[in-house]
């Protein structure tokens, strides 16, 4: 399963096989485990999950509501609410096609995708940007598309962001394992969105269908 070259992966294994170990009839089982990190497939970003200048949107001091042994005790993902909510989808590939790696979803370009679908944004949306990216999702070495142990591929750059989060949407979303247009090493658009703004970032989604 694709996930961040920085986060631990997603790991499996069969911890004890059938013939291991025998009850006096005969009888095996066998048992299994798996552990994974937060950012493995599809998954939302907290507003824990991005500091600035040592504080948590909402001027939480980062180090005080955190520990290694019980992560943080506030902005985690577990208290965000159930999302129903209207969506708008804004293709920003096309039928059938998938964005170059190196595209650049700016504030005009996204204003252009929504303008020509005739989708309306409105307060509390959330907005879902497809790139065809998804169709690479089983090689995940291509999804990924590491380059010098950072991912490579398309998406809003700080414009776009800024674009979106003028709307007052609730979050947003992609296809992407980053979001935002990577490599990009200050994540300009995690820190607008998730610190400045408190607006929800959806990573690695399958649009496809949609």
């Amino acid at each position: 399963m694709p996930h961040h070259p920085s986060h631990p992966p997603y790991l499996f294994s069969l911890t004890k096989k059938h013939g291991d170990m025998h009850s006096p009839a005969g009888h095996s089982s066998a048992a299994d485990a798996i552990a994974m990190g937060s950012h493995v497939g599809t998954h939302i970003d907290g507003f824990g999950h991005f500091s600035c200048g040592g504080k948590l949107h909402g001027g939480h001091v980062a180090a005080d509501v955190q520990s290694y042994a019980s992560g943080l005790s506030v902005h985690t993902a577990e208290r965000i609410a159930p999302i129903v909510r209207r969506g708008v989808l804004l293709d920003a590939a096309g039928p059938d096609r998938v964005l170059a790696e190196d595209a650049v979803l700016t504030a005009d370009v996204l204003r252009g995708i929504a303008e020509g679908q005739g989708s309306v944004i409105g307060a509390g949306d959330v907005v879902l940007i497809r790139t065809g990216w998804a169709q690479y999702w089983e090689d995940a070495t291509r999804y990924i598309n590491a380059v010098r142990g950072t991912p490579a591929g398309p998406g809003p750059d700080l414009s776009g962001a800024q674009w979106l989060s003028s709307h007052g949407i609730f979050a947003a979303g992609s296809d992407t394992v980053a979001f935002e247009r990577v490599p990009s090493h200050d994540m300009p658009v995690h820190i607008h969105l998730l610190f400045e703004r408190g607006i929800h970032i959806i990573e690695a989604l399958d649009l496809e269908a949609l």
